[in-house]
Protein backbone atom coordinates (compact mmCIF):
# COMPACT_ATOMS: atom_id res chain seq x y z
CA UNK A 1 0.00 0.00 0.00
CA UNK A 2 0.95 3.63 -0.65
CA UNK A 3 0.97 6.27 1.61
CA UNK A 4 -1.44 8.96 -0.03
CA UNK A 5 -2.90 10.41 2.94
CA UNK A 6 -1.30 13.93 2.65
CA UNK A 7 -2.68 13.84 -1.00
CA UNK A 8 -5.92 13.35 -0.53
CA UNK A 9 -6.36 15.60 2.42
CA UNK A 10 -4.89 18.63 0.44
CA UNK A 11 -7.46 17.43 -2.11
CA UNK A 12 -10.18 17.78 0.17
CA UNK A 13 -9.36 20.44 2.14
CA UNK A 14 -8.32 22.07 -1.60
CA UNK A 15 -12.36 21.98 -2.21
CA UNK A 16 -13.83 23.28 0.69
CA UNK A 17 -11.67 26.38 0.05
CA UNK A 18 -12.09 27.11 -3.51
CA UNK A 19 -15.78 25.71 -4.14
CA UNK A 20 -18.49 25.02 -1.93
CA UNK A 21 -19.05 22.19 -0.52
CA UNK A 22 -21.01 19.26 -2.09
CA UNK A 23 -22.72 15.97 -0.82
CA UNK A 24 -19.95 14.20 -1.90
CA UNK A 25 -17.15 16.17 -0.75
CA UNK A 26 -18.43 17.14 2.68
CA UNK A 27 -16.33 15.98 5.70
CA UNK A 28 -17.64 14.50 8.82
CA UNK A 29 -15.03 14.08 11.91
CA UNK A 30 -16.07 12.07 15.25
CA UNK A 31 -13.70 13.36 18.07
CA UNK A 32 -13.45 11.67 21.06
CA UNK A 33 -11.62 11.57 24.08
CA UNK A 34 -12.11 9.49 27.66
CA UNK A 35 -10.24 10.54 30.27
CA UNK A 36 -12.50 8.61 32.98
CA UNK A 37 -12.20 5.49 33.44
CA UNK A 38 -13.72 4.13 36.79
CA UNK A 39 -10.48 1.05 36.89
CA UNK A 40 -7.73 3.19 36.11
CA UNK A 41 -6.11 4.87 39.59
CA UNK A 42 -6.91 8.55 38.16
CA UNK A 43 -8.18 9.91 35.05
CA UNK A 44 -5.85 10.66 32.37
CA UNK A 45 -5.04 14.67 31.76
CA UNK A 46 -4.55 14.50 28.61
CA UNK A 47 -7.77 13.00 26.12
CA UNK A 48 -10.29 15.78 26.62
CA UNK A 49 -7.71 18.98 25.98
CA UNK A 50 -6.55 17.19 23.05
CA UNK A 51 -9.98 16.23 21.39
CA UNK A 52 -10.80 19.61 22.18
CA UNK A 53 -8.12 21.44 20.21
CA UNK A 54 -7.97 18.86 17.21
CA UNK A 55 -12.17 19.65 17.31
CA UNK A 56 -11.51 23.18 16.84
CA UNK A 57 -8.98 22.83 14.37
CA UNK A 58 -10.62 20.48 12.13
CA UNK A 59 -13.67 22.90 11.93
CA UNK A 60 -11.47 25.67 10.77
CA UNK A 61 -10.49 23.16 8.24
CA UNK A 62 -13.65 22.64 7.09
CA UNK A 63 -15.24 19.82 9.23
CA UNK A 64 -18.70 19.30 10.46
CA UNK A 65 -17.28 18.01 13.56
CA UNK A 66 -19.22 15.82 17.06
CA UNK A 67 -16.90 15.79 20.03
CA UNK A 68 -17.85 13.62 22.38
CA UNK A 69 -16.53 13.50 26.61
CA UNK A 70 -15.79 10.29 28.81
CA UNK A 71 -18.92 8.58 26.63
CA UNK A 72 -20.02 4.87 27.48
CA UNK A 73 -20.10 2.12 25.56
CA UNK A 74 -23.91 3.06 24.49
CA UNK A 75 -23.37 6.56 23.61
CA UNK A 76 -20.22 5.86 21.98
CA UNK A 77 -22.25 3.52 19.63
CA UNK A 78 -25.00 6.17 19.09
CA UNK A 79 -22.15 8.90 18.08
CA UNK A 80 -20.53 6.00 15.71
CA UNK A 81 -23.53 5.23 13.98
CA UNK A 82 -24.82 8.92 13.55
CA UNK A 83 -21.58 9.73 11.74
CA UNK A 84 -22.49 6.76 9.76
CA UNK A 85 -26.03 8.31 8.78
CA UNK A 86 -24.18 11.44 7.59
CA UNK A 87 -21.89 9.90 4.86
CA UNK A 88 -22.70 10.49 1.59
CA UNK A 89 -20.39 8.82 -1.77
CA UNK A 90 -17.45 10.68 -1.83
CA UNK A 91 -17.33 11.91 1.37
CA UNK A 92 -14.68 12.13 3.76
CA UNK A 93 -15.07 10.42 7.46
CA UNK A 94 -12.53 10.77 10.21
CA UNK A 95 -12.26 9.48 13.56
CA UNK A 96 -10.31 10.94 16.63
CA UNK A 97 -9.62 8.66 20.02
CA UNK A 98 -7.65 9.84 22.97
CA UNK A 99 -8.05 7.00 25.78
CA UNK A 100 -7.09 3.57 26.52
CA UNK A 101 -6.96 0.56 23.19
CA UNK A 102 -6.33 -2.77 23.54
CA UNK A 103 -5.52 -5.18 20.57
CA UNK A 104 -7.31 -8.21 20.72
CA UNK A 105 -7.29 -11.14 18.22
CA UNK A 106 -4.68 -8.41 15.89
CA UNK A 107 -7.59 -5.68 15.99
CA UNK A 108 -7.36 -2.70 17.77
CA UNK A 109 -10.23 -1.42 20.35
CA UNK A 110 -11.35 1.56 21.33
CA UNK A 111 -12.51 1.69 24.89
CA UNK A 112 -15.63 3.19 26.35
CA UNK A 113 -15.11 4.63 30.15
CA UNK A 114 -17.82 2.04 31.30
CA UNK A 115 -15.97 -1.08 29.85
CA UNK A 116 -16.07 -4.00 31.84
CA UNK A 117 -12.89 -6.05 30.77
CA UNK A 118 -12.18 -9.05 32.38
CA UNK A 119 -10.98 -11.63 29.58
CA UNK A 120 -9.92 -10.82 26.30
CA UNK A 121 -13.73 -11.76 25.09
CA UNK A 122 -14.74 -8.45 26.72
CA UNK A 123 -12.95 -6.62 25.02
CA UNK A 124 -14.00 -7.32 21.76
CA UNK A 125 -18.09 -7.12 23.65
CA UNK A 126 -16.90 -3.72 24.69
CA UNK A 127 -14.87 -2.16 23.24
CA UNK A 128 -15.18 -0.50 19.19
CA UNK A 129 -13.01 -2.12 16.47
CA UNK A 130 -10.91 0.04 14.65
CA UNK A 131 -11.51 -2.30 11.28
CA UNK A 132 -14.81 -2.27 11.92
CA UNK A 133 -15.61 1.19 11.74
CA UNK A 134 -13.31 1.73 8.63
CA UNK A 135 -15.78 -0.63 6.87
CA UNK A 136 -17.96 0.24 7.68
CA UNK A 137 -16.90 3.73 6.47
CA UNK A 138 -16.33 2.55 3.19
CA UNK A 139 -19.63 0.80 3.03
CA UNK A 140 -21.54 3.76 3.72
CA UNK A 141 -19.58 5.40 0.20
CA UNK A 142 -16.90 7.53 2.27
CA UNK A 143 -13.77 8.48 -0.79
CA UNK A 144 -11.45 9.13 2.09
CA UNK A 145 -11.71 7.75 5.73
CA UNK A 146 -9.32 8.66 8.70
CA UNK A 147 -8.27 7.53 11.83
CA UNK A 148 -5.94 9.20 14.16
CA UNK A 149 -5.92 6.77 17.53
CA UNK A 150 -3.93 8.50 20.62
CA UNK A 151 -4.61 5.11 22.82
CA UNK A 152 -1.06 3.27 22.90
CA UNK A 153 -1.07 3.68 26.56
CA UNK A 154 -0.80 1.38 29.61
CA UNK A 155 -4.62 0.15 30.35
CA UNK A 156 -5.70 -1.27 33.89
CA UNK A 157 -7.56 -4.35 32.75
CA UNK A 158 -3.96 -5.88 31.88
CA UNK A 159 -3.19 -7.63 34.86
CA UNK A 160 -6.84 -8.77 36.23
CA UNK A 161 -7.02 -12.03 34.57
CA UNK A 162 -5.45 -12.96 31.84
CA UNK A 163 -2.70 -10.93 30.02
CA UNK A 164 -3.99 -8.43 27.55
CA UNK A 165 -1.27 -7.86 24.30
CA UNK A 166 0.19 -4.56 25.02
CA UNK A 167 -0.04 -1.56 22.52
CA UNK A 168 -2.29 -1.54 19.03
CA UNK A 169 -2.60 -4.16 16.50
CA UNK A 170 -1.92 -3.29 12.83
CA UNK A 171 -4.81 -2.38 11.37
CA UNK A 172 -6.60 -4.01 8.07
CA UNK A 173 -8.31 -0.89 6.50
CA UNK A 174 -10.00 -0.90 3.28
CA UNK A 175 -8.93 1.16 0.15
CA UNK A 176 -8.92 5.22 0.41
CA UNK A 177 -7.82 4.78 4.12
CA UNK A 178 -5.42 6.71 6.68
CA UNK A 179 -4.18 5.30 10.23
CA UNK A 180 -1.90 7.16 12.38
CA UNK A 181 -1.25 5.26 15.98
CA UNK A 182 0.54 7.79 18.73
CA UNK A 183 3.31 5.09 19.36
CA UNK A 184 4.50 1.77 17.44
CA UNK A 185 2.43 -1.43 17.07
CA UNK A 186 2.17 -3.45 19.79
CA UNK A 187 4.14 -0.64 22.67
CA UNK A 188 3.06 1.75 24.86
CA UNK A 189 3.73 4.68 26.21
CA UNK A 190 3.32 7.25 29.28
CA UNK A 191 1.22 10.17 29.30
CA UNK A 192 3.60 13.03 29.77
CA UNK A 193 1.66 14.94 32.70
CA UNK A 194 1.56 17.69 30.95
CA UNK A 195 -2.07 18.51 29.62
CA UNK A 196 -1.72 18.04 26.27
CA UNK A 197 0.07 14.49 24.60
CA UNK A 198 3.21 14.77 22.54
CA UNK A 199 1.51 13.50 19.66
CA UNK A 200 -1.56 15.98 19.51
CA UNK A 201 1.08 18.71 20.16
CA UNK A 202 3.03 18.02 16.95
CA UNK A 203 0.30 16.47 14.78
CA UNK A 204 -1.77 20.52 15.27
CA UNK A 205 1.62 22.06 14.84
CA UNK A 206 1.76 20.02 11.55
CA UNK A 207 -2.14 20.39 10.40
CA UNK A 208 -1.39 24.39 10.70
CA UNK A 209 1.32 24.46 7.59
CA UNK A 210 -0.04 25.04 4.79
CA UNK A 211 0.21 23.63 1.80
CA UNK A 212 1.29 20.35 2.78
CA UNK A 213 0.08 17.04 1.68
CA UNK A 214 -1.17 15.29 4.32
CA UNK A 215 1.19 12.67 4.30
CA UNK A 216 3.96 14.45 4.22
CA UNK A 217 1.66 16.47 7.32
CA UNK A 218 2.08 12.82 9.46
CA UNK A 219 5.36 12.56 8.43
CA UNK A 220 6.57 15.13 9.77
CA UNK A 221 4.32 14.46 12.89
CA UNK A 222 5.88 11.34 13.76
CA UNK A 223 9.61 12.44 13.09
CA UNK A 224 8.15 15.52 15.76
CA UNK A 225 7.27 13.02 18.28
CA UNK A 226 10.38 10.99 17.51
CA UNK A 227 12.73 13.67 17.99
CA UNK A 228 11.41 15.49 21.15
CA UNK A 229 10.95 12.12 23.14
CA UNK A 230 14.66 11.18 21.91
CA UNK A 231 13.52 8.01 19.66
CA UNK A 232 11.36 6.57 23.16
CA UNK A 233 8.18 6.99 20.77
CA UNK A 234 8.02 6.90 17.29
CA UNK A 235 4.07 6.93 15.78
CA UNK A 236 2.87 4.58 13.25
CA UNK A 237 1.16 5.16 10.37
CA UNK A 238 -0.38 3.28 7.35
CA UNK A 239 -2.42 4.53 3.96
CA UNK A 240 -4.11 3.27 0.88
CA UNK A 241 -5.29 6.57 -0.04
CA UNK A 242 -5.19 7.30 -3.56
CA UNK A 243 -6.50 10.90 -3.49
CA UNK A 244 -4.50 14.56 -2.96
CA UNK A 245 -5.33 15.64 0.15
CA UNK A 246 -3.95 18.94 2.50
CA UNK A 247 -5.23 19.84 5.83
CA UNK A 248 -4.76 23.57 4.81
CA UNK A 249 -4.87 24.47 0.93
CA UNK A 250 -2.24 27.15 -0.25
CA UNK A 251 -3.46 30.35 -0.98
CA UNK A 252 -3.18 29.61 -4.87
CA UNK A 253 -5.34 26.40 -4.46
CA UNK A 254 -2.29 24.89 -7.00
CA UNK A 255 -1.63 21.48 -6.45
CA UNK A 256 -0.24 18.51 -8.04
CA UNK A 257 -2.12 15.94 -9.32
CA UNK A 258 -2.43 12.26 -8.69
CA UNK A 259 -0.40 10.98 -11.80
CA UNK A 260 2.33 13.49 -11.60
CA UNK A 261 2.92 11.90 -8.43
CA UNK A 262 5.44 9.54 -7.33
CA UNK A 263 4.53 6.91 -5.35
CA UNK A 264 5.64 7.27 -1.66
CA UNK A 265 7.67 4.35 0.01
CA UNK A 266 5.20 2.46 2.39
CA UNK A 267 5.26 3.19 5.64
CA UNK A 268 2.88 -0.14 6.90
CA UNK A 269 4.95 -2.77 8.65
CA UNK A 270 4.44 -5.96 6.96
CA UNK A 271 2.00 -8.55 8.58
CA UNK A 272 2.92 -10.83 11.21
CA UNK A 273 4.21 -14.29 9.55
CA UNK A 274 1.79 -17.33 10.45
CA UNK A 275 3.21 -18.52 13.47
CA UNK A 276 3.15 -22.69 13.50
CA UNK A 277 2.14 -23.69 16.70
CA UNK A 278 3.25 -27.06 18.88
CA UNK A 279 0.55 -29.83 18.84
CA UNK A 280 -1.92 -29.92 21.51
CA UNK A 281 0.00 -33.53 22.96
CA UNK A 282 3.42 -33.93 23.11
CA UNK A 283 6.19 -35.75 25.47
CA UNK A 284 8.68 -34.55 27.75
CA UNK A 285 11.38 -36.97 27.42
CA UNK A 286 13.59 -35.32 29.54
CA UNK A 287 15.17 -36.80 33.04
CA UNK A 288 12.38 -35.99 35.94
CA UNK A 289 13.28 -32.54 37.05
CA UNK A 290 13.46 -31.54 40.74
CA UNK A 291 9.79 -30.78 41.90
CA UNK A 292 9.36 -26.95 41.37
CA UNK A 293 9.09 -24.56 44.06
CA UNK A 294 6.25 -24.26 44.87
CA UNK A 295 3.92 -21.38 47.69
CA UNK A 296 1.10 -22.11 49.69
CA UNK A 297 -2.30 -20.88 47.43
CA UNK A 298 -4.56 -18.82 49.69
CA UNK A 299 -7.21 -20.53 51.02
CA UNK A 300 -10.15 -19.87 48.86
CA UNK A 301 -12.97 -17.29 49.79
CA UNK A 302 -16.54 -18.16 50.86
CA UNK A 303 -19.43 -16.67 48.17
CA UNK A 304 -20.46 -14.74 51.59
CA UNK A 305 -17.50 -12.72 51.09
CA UNK A 306 -18.77 -11.44 47.70
CA UNK A 307 -22.29 -10.93 48.84
CA UNK A 308 -22.08 -6.91 48.46
CA UNK A 309 -19.60 -6.70 45.58
CA UNK A 310 -21.88 -4.55 42.98
CA UNK A 311 -20.60 -6.77 39.72
CA UNK A 312 -21.07 -10.45 41.41
CA UNK A 313 -24.77 -9.02 43.01
CA UNK A 314 -25.77 -8.04 39.32
CA UNK A 315 -24.81 -10.72 37.74
CA UNK A 316 -26.15 -13.59 40.15
CA UNK A 317 -29.42 -12.16 39.77
CA UNK A 318 -29.11 -11.65 35.94
CA UNK A 319 -28.51 -15.56 36.85
CA UNK A 320 -31.68 -15.93 39.12
CA UNK A 321 -33.83 -14.69 36.28
CA UNK A 322 -31.81 -16.95 34.12
CA UNK A 323 -29.90 -19.85 34.98
CA UNK A 324 -28.60 -20.33 31.65
CA UNK A 325 -27.20 -17.12 30.78
CA UNK A 326 -23.62 -18.07 29.44
CA UNK A 327 -22.61 -14.38 29.29
CA UNK A 328 -23.48 -13.81 32.73
CA UNK A 329 -21.69 -16.92 34.07
CA UNK A 330 -18.45 -16.59 32.06
CA UNK A 331 -18.23 -13.04 33.51
CA UNK A 332 -19.40 -14.17 37.01
CA UNK A 333 -16.38 -16.81 37.17
CA UNK A 334 -14.07 -14.49 35.41
CA UNK A 335 -14.92 -11.92 38.69
CA UNK A 336 -14.45 -14.79 41.08
CA UNK A 337 -10.54 -15.83 39.37
CA UNK A 338 -9.99 -12.75 39.54
CA UNK A 339 -10.53 -12.20 43.39
CA UNK A 340 -8.98 -15.20 44.18
CA UNK A 341 -12.67 -17.24 44.67
CA UNK A 342 -11.31 -20.49 42.78
CA UNK A 343 -14.09 -23.15 43.53
CA UNK A 344 -16.55 -20.74 42.60
CA UNK A 345 -15.21 -19.67 39.49
CA UNK A 346 -14.27 -23.50 38.32
CA UNK A 347 -18.03 -24.04 38.96
CA UNK A 348 -19.19 -20.78 36.96
CA UNK A 349 -16.94 -22.06 33.91
CA UNK A 350 -18.10 -25.81 34.48
CA UNK A 351 -21.37 -24.33 33.69
CA UNK A 352 -20.46 -22.17 30.73
CA UNK A 353 -19.02 -24.83 28.74
CA UNK A 354 -21.97 -27.31 29.61
CA UNK A 355 -24.20 -24.77 27.98
CA UNK A 356 -21.24 -24.23 25.55
CA UNK A 357 -18.58 -27.76 25.14
CA UNK A 358 -16.82 -25.14 22.58
CA UNK A 359 -16.44 -21.92 24.24
CA UNK A 360 -12.50 -21.80 24.04
CA UNK A 361 -12.46 -18.36 26.38
CA UNK A 362 -14.30 -20.63 29.53
CA UNK A 363 -12.04 -23.32 28.54
CA UNK A 364 -9.11 -21.31 28.59
CA UNK A 365 -10.07 -19.60 31.17
CA UNK A 366 -10.65 -23.28 33.34
CA UNK A 367 -7.42 -24.41 32.41
CA UNK A 368 -5.83 -21.23 33.87
CA UNK A 369 -8.00 -21.69 36.88
CA UNK A 370 -7.27 -25.11 37.77
CA UNK A 371 -3.50 -24.58 37.12
CA UNK A 372 -3.19 -21.90 40.09
CA UNK A 373 -5.28 -24.43 42.14
CA UNK A 374 -3.17 -27.25 41.50
CA UNK A 375 -5.61 -29.27 39.37
CA UNK A 376 -3.28 -29.92 36.36
CA UNK A 377 -3.83 -32.75 34.41
CA UNK A 378 -7.50 -31.59 34.29
CA UNK A 379 -6.03 -27.87 33.36
CA UNK A 380 -3.87 -29.22 30.85
CA UNK A 381 -6.79 -31.24 29.29
CA UNK A 382 -8.81 -27.68 29.13
CA UNK A 383 -5.81 -26.00 27.48
CA UNK A 384 -5.31 -29.09 24.96
CA UNK A 385 -8.93 -28.29 23.89
CA UNK A 386 -8.71 -24.90 23.95
CA UNK A 387 -5.81 -24.90 21.45
CA UNK A 388 -8.02 -27.90 19.24
CA UNK A 389 -10.72 -25.62 18.87
CA UNK A 390 -8.02 -22.47 18.23
CA UNK A 391 -4.57 -22.91 17.18
CA UNK A 392 -3.71 -19.52 16.96
CA UNK A 393 -4.74 -18.66 20.98
CA UNK A 394 -2.57 -17.08 22.43
CA UNK A 395 -3.43 -16.62 25.71
CA UNK A 396 -4.24 -21.02 26.08
CA UNK A 397 -0.62 -21.46 24.98
CA UNK A 398 0.67 -18.70 28.03
CA UNK A 399 -1.83 -20.57 30.22
CA UNK A 400 -0.55 -24.23 29.18
CA UNK A 401 3.07 -23.28 29.58
CA UNK A 402 2.15 -22.52 33.35
CA UNK A 403 0.44 -25.93 33.57
CA UNK A 404 3.67 -27.41 32.04
CA UNK A 405 5.90 -24.92 34.23
CA UNK A 406 3.55 -26.07 37.41
CA UNK A 407 4.24 -29.49 36.76
CA UNK A 408 7.60 -29.41 36.22
CA UNK A 409 7.57 -30.23 32.39
CA UNK A 410 10.24 -27.39 31.85
CA UNK A 411 10.93 -28.13 27.81
CA UNK A 412 6.94 -28.48 27.06
CA UNK A 413 6.87 -25.20 29.29
CA UNK A 414 9.61 -23.38 26.99
CA UNK A 415 8.09 -24.64 23.72
CA UNK A 416 4.39 -23.39 25.06
CA UNK A 417 5.99 -20.25 26.21
CA UNK A 418 7.93 -19.79 22.92
CA UNK A 419 5.15 -19.87 20.52
CA UNK A 420 3.32 -17.48 23.14
CA UNK A 421 5.81 -14.82 22.19
CA UNK A 422 6.41 -15.19 18.66
CA UNK A 423 2.49 -14.31 18.73
CA UNK A 424 3.16 -11.39 20.65
CA UNK A 425 6.97 -10.51 22.08
CA UNK A 426 5.78 -8.82 24.23
CA UNK A 427 3.63 -10.57 26.67
CA UNK A 428 5.63 -10.68 29.94
CA UNK A 429 3.94 -13.48 31.41
CA UNK A 430 5.39 -16.30 29.02
CA UNK A 431 8.39 -14.50 29.31
CA UNK A 432 9.12 -14.45 32.65
CA UNK A 433 7.10 -18.29 32.72
CA UNK A 434 10.01 -19.02 29.94
CA UNK A 435 12.76 -17.33 32.50
CA UNK A 436 11.81 -19.62 35.17
CA UNK A 437 11.46 -22.78 32.68
CA UNK A 438 15.18 -22.57 30.98
CA UNK A 439 16.44 -21.88 34.84
CA UNK A 440 15.15 -25.48 36.19
CA UNK A 441 16.20 -26.60 32.50
CA UNK A 442 19.81 -25.99 33.62
CA UNK A 443 19.96 -22.30 31.10
CA UNK A 444 20.43 -20.09 33.79
CA UNK A 445 22.01 -17.39 31.87
CA UNK A 446 19.25 -17.49 29.41
CA UNK A 447 16.68 -17.59 32.33
CA UNK A 448 17.87 -14.48 34.17
CA UNK A 449 17.61 -12.18 31.18
CA UNK A 450 14.03 -13.20 30.14
CA UNK A 451 13.00 -12.39 33.85
CA UNK A 452 14.64 -9.69 34.18
CA UNK A 453 12.95 -8.57 30.76
CA UNK A 454 9.37 -9.28 32.12
CA UNK A 455 10.70 -7.53 35.26
CA UNK A 456 11.23 -4.63 33.16
CA UNK A 457 8.45 -4.44 31.56
CA UNK A 458 6.23 -5.35 34.59
CA UNK A 459 7.06 -4.63 37.98
CA UNK A 460 4.51 -7.21 39.51
CA UNK A 461 5.18 -10.13 37.43
CA UNK A 462 7.29 -11.76 40.12
CA UNK A 463 4.29 -11.21 42.83
CA UNK A 464 1.84 -12.20 40.10
CA UNK A 465 3.77 -15.68 39.96
CA UNK A 466 4.28 -15.98 43.47
CA UNK A 467 -0.15 -15.66 43.42
CA UNK A 468 0.04 -18.79 41.10
CA UNK A 469 2.26 -20.89 43.15
CA UNK A 470 5.42 -20.39 41.58
CA UNK A 471 8.87 -19.23 42.53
Amino acid sequence: MKIRLGLLLTLLFSVVSTAPLSASGERYALVIGNAKYPDADAPLKEPINDARDIADELKRDGFTVETGENLTGDNMRRAIERLYAKLTPGSVALVFFSGFGIQSNRQSYMMPVDAQIWSEADVRHDGFSLETILGEFNSRGAGVKIALIDASRRNPYERRFRTFSAGLAPVIAPNGSLVMYSAALSSVISDNGGDHSLFVQELLKEIRVPDLMAEETLNRTRVGVTRASRGEQVPWISSSLAEDFSFIPGATGNRPTVAALQPAPPLESPPPARVELPPPARVDNSPPPPPPPTVERPADKPQLAFADDPTIKNLTQKLEANPDDASALYRRGQVYASKGAYSLAIKDFDDTIRLNPKDVEALNNRCWTRAVVGDLQAALKDCNEALRLRPNFVDALDSRGLVNLKSGLTKNAITDFDAALRINPRLTSSLYGRGLAKQRSGSISEGNLDIANAKAMDPNIVQEFDSFGVR
